[in-house]
């Protein structure tokens, strides 16, 4: 099969030249992964490494997968048009446009950005313009080597599962993907820096209190899209702000910074060199598309990165904190694999509700249109950076994320402490949580049926380790909650997660990721304070990492 689609893609004439150039230079092993499968659109679009092949992203998957998505608009009769955005990432403004290239022919209105900008930009847009879905190129905080494409409803949100599934059928129905596309220009409207300020006066909404402003902010984009909206925002509110320069310009190959994800350290490390200049109370980076939020704060003389849940904590507290009850009662969203420290803070909390949602902010979408008439959307959040305050905007948002973030800087010097003191409090109060997620990327085909296999273990032979007695086991793959042999129905969508609770409540859950080659272990513990929390996590890893090794 795959010889076969290599041969046609090898003897197609019009074949883009810089792929028929990669082609001619594919080892055996590369032309195996590239054409034995299809690039698969899953729940949230797609995913890969660039490339030729049938299962890369290129021009002709993103034709492919455009087609599908509009074929679904056409015969769901949403045909209101669609919006269109990218980031920095290599081809990612050619694949816009032949994103576009294919909807207009499919005689659908387009709004295309006519420069990068962040991902929740683009949300909103479908969402101002009345449209009825929108499309994302980016890939996120994976690596240089990837891009991808996110697909969303009229709400603004990512694809629901139903919606998901009816777009895949539609995809796989496409047999040529060569199939050649004109603009129509007369469909074709350009999103220019004018939006800009239509979003950010929305974003301006959210905040809860007047500060001072004297905190000295450091902020980073990491060459993507945050740059292009974020700096002039914190500036114009009166923030003293201050950019890392050589990652403020978009650059496809990230060259000045070691890493495009906001979750790792090693993304920090010229800010911090910029720190010992600048001295700034907060740094603030956004990941390429800007959805995603990292943190670093001085304190005692020295920076400490946040993780995802502590920043998380710090804004649910603040927001809850300023929350005042008239007529309708508000919702805080968070996924399952977040910390249950946001469990405590909002149950401690009269008129507050709690949900949890699998992982994916689209179903905190979901669920913000589900209470919008009835309750108020206080904050929806999840553990890997990403945060709303807003549900003007139905994804995540790290441009309300850096402004809600900056506020409670401001606030907290203008009171003499630092965001680390305020994390403290919280933990004196409700308890010492802590989290730690642990990802192990396995690569291509082989690693793909590796992580399927561990999948396969833990869901046939529960987690049995040391210091762990598990009481409680969630499969919701298959829909059921096991406690003490009581077997009950979970009232979840179905999704491939693996969780194991103890007496305690602490928990261990394992997920394969929807859009990375990797498989995620994350650990909730609580203890008598934050390092003896860390010990148990730390311990309860080796444990785990054994068995899987052993696997």
């Amino acid at each position: 099969m795959y010889v076969k689609e290599y041969s046609k893609w090898q003897n197609y004439k019009k074949l883009d030249k810089e792929l028929k150039k990669e082609l001619m230079l594919m080892s055996d092993k590369d032309i195996i992964e590239s054409f034995s499968q299809n690039l698969e659109f899953g729940t949230g679009g797609l995913r890969g490494i660039m490339g030729p092949g049938t299962n890369r992203v290129n021009v002709y998957t993103i034709r492919k997968a455009t087609l599908g998505f509009a074929n679904y608009l056409i015969n769901a009769n949403k045909t209101k048009g669609v919006a269109i955005s990218y980031d920095n990432r290599k081809n990612s403004k050619e694949f816009a446009h032949e994103a576009a290239k294919v909807l207009t022919s499919k005689n659908i209105k387009t709004y295309l950005f006519e420069s990068l900008r962040p991902t929740p930009m683009l949300s909103y847009a479908v969402r101002h313009f009345g449209l009825s879905g929108g499309i994302m190129i980016t890939a996120s905080h994976n690596p240089k080597e990837y891009n991808g494409y996110k697909a969303y409803n009229h709400l603004g949100g990512q694809l629901t599962l139903d919606e998901a599934d009816e777009v895949i059928e539609h995809v796989n129905k496409v047999e040529d993907i060569f199939e050649d596309f004109k603009m129509n220009n007369s469909l074709l409207n350009i999103v220019d820096e004018s939006f800009d300020n239509i979003y950010l006066n929305e974003v301006k909404k959210i905040s809860i209190k007047d500060t001072k402003k004297e905190p000295t902010i450091l902020f980073s984009p990491l060459h993507g899209t945050g740059g292009q909206v974020i700096p002039k925002l914190l500036k114009k509110e009166g923030y003293n702000i201050k950019v890392v320069d050589e990652q403020m310009n978009p650059d496809p190959n990230f060259s000045k910074a070691k890493s495009s994800n906001p979750e790792e350290e090693e993304a920090f490390e010229m800010s911090y060199l910029y720190a010992e200049t600048v001295k700034p109370d907060l740094i603030l980076l956004t990941d390429p598309d800007a959805d995603r939020l990292g943190a670093s704060v001085l304190h005692d003389g020295t920076y400490q990165m946040l993780n995802g849940n502590q920043i998380a904590v710090i804004m649910v507290n603040y927001i809850l904190e300023n929350f005042k009850y008239i007529d309708k009662e508000g919702f805080v969203y968070k996924t399952i694999v977040t910390t249950n420290l946001i469990d405590e803070i909002v149950n401690s909390y009269q008129h507050v509700n709690l949900k949890e949602t699998l992982t994916g902010f689209k179903f905190i979408a979901e669920e913000a249109e589900k209470i919008k008439d009835s309750h108020i959307f206080l904050f929806g959040c999840e553990e890997s950076y990403g945060y709303l305050k807003s549900s003007f905007v139905r994804d995540k948002d790290a441009v309300q994320a850096a402004y809600l973030l900056s506020e409670i800087q401001g606030y907290l010097k203008d009171n003499d402490r630092t965001m680390v003191d305020y994390l403290n409090s919280i933990y004196k109060k409700y308890g010492y949580y802590y989290e730690h997620t642990e990802s192990i990327v396995l690569k291509g085909l082989d690693g793909k049926e590796k992580i399927d296999n561990i999948m396969k273990h833990f869901r046939e032979n529960p987690l049995n380790i040391k210091n762990f007695t598990v009481v409680t086991f969630e499969d919701y793959l298959n829909s059921v909650k096991t406690t003490n042999n009581k077997t009950e129905k979970l009232d979840f969508e179905k999704s491939n997660v693996l969780k194991f609770y103890n007496e305690s409540g602490e928990w261990i859950t394992l997920r394969p990721s929807g859009t990375e080659p990797k498989i995620k272990i994350y650990f909730s513990v609580k203890d008598i304070n934050l390092n003896s929390a860390k010990e148990k996590a730390l311990f309860l890893l080796d444990e785990i990492m054994n068995v899987v090794n052993n696997l």
